[in-house]
């Protein structure tokens, strides 16, 4: 079982080596657009449910 553990442990860490990692400024430039995004889909849904609300409260008098 520990020879098992201390294979895979090895496997892994070859496996992470060959990963190219982003940069800092990648990470960065990635987080601003997530967090763009969310803001402008949350804005965006925001707006819609407003409007829904008011043709709902128009409709139902």
């Amino acid at each position: 079982m520990v020879a098992k553990t201390g294979g895979f442990l090895g496997e892994t860490k070859q496996e992470l080596n060959k990963v190219t990692w982003p940069s800092r400024s990648e990470v960065w430039q990635a987080t601003l657009v997530v967090i763009l995004s969310t803001f402008i889909t949350a804005l965006f849904i925001g707006i819609c449910d407003f409007a829904v609300s008011i043709i709902v409260r128009f409709l139902l008098g």
